[in-house]
């Protein structure tokens, strides 16, 4: 019998409302999708197991609100993550608008809060828009000028994305920590 190797990571999940945060956790961690909109209070939780090799890995997902009546607790909620996913939505509305100019405003908040963490972007909502018609410079360009690890291009609803989008992030944060414990 194998003795597994046990890792565990908090990963913050932030971005403007309505964006898709929860939903994405919801369909990366059950396979669900809930077309109501329900906002989000303070933070959930979210918990995930996973293997990778002969490693298990416990994740928390933090969803934290985006609503400002929660920042004095933002601090709290930042505290020993060990990467983060910011969600901007793709819909071509001032929802999708103000969700994009805001990526580095969540991204200041971050460093803020936990210093150097690996980061990567989902732009959520792809069934809603014209994938052709996307501008993909745009995106690449604000993941060049954070150096966040990548991003992808994700539906909450369809699926799309979601998975190679979180297991990203997770192999990223195993791999490192796996070095560092060998």
């Amino acid at each position: 019998m194998t003795n597994f190797e046990e890792f565990g990571f908090k990963i913050t999940v932030i971005g403007d409302g309505a964006v898709g945060k929860t939903s994405l956790i919801k369909k990366f961690t059950k396979g669900t999708f809930e077309k109501d909109y329900i906002k989000t209070i303070g933070t959930q939780f979210s918990r995930f197991n996973k293997q990778i090799e002969e490693a298990v890995i416990n994740l928390i997902f933090w969803d934290i609100a985006a609503q400002d009546d929660f920042n004095f607790l933002r601090p709290l909620f930042y505290r020993e993550s060990r990467a983060c996913i910011i969600v901007c939505s793709l819909e071509e509305n001032e929802l999708g608008e103000d969700s994009f100019i805001h990526i580095k405003d969540w991204y200041n908040e971050l460093k803020k809060y936990c210093g150097n963490i690996p980061v990567v972007l989902f732009a959520n909502k792809v069934d809603l828009v014209e994938e052709n018609d996307l501008d993909i410079d745009k995106i690449q360009n604000i993941v060049n000028k954070h150096n966040f690890l990548g991003y992808y291009i994700t539906s909450a609803k369809t699926g799309q994305g979601v998975i190679d989008a979180f297991n990203a992030i997770i192999n990223e944060l195993y791999y490192k920590f796996k070095a560092l414990s060998s």
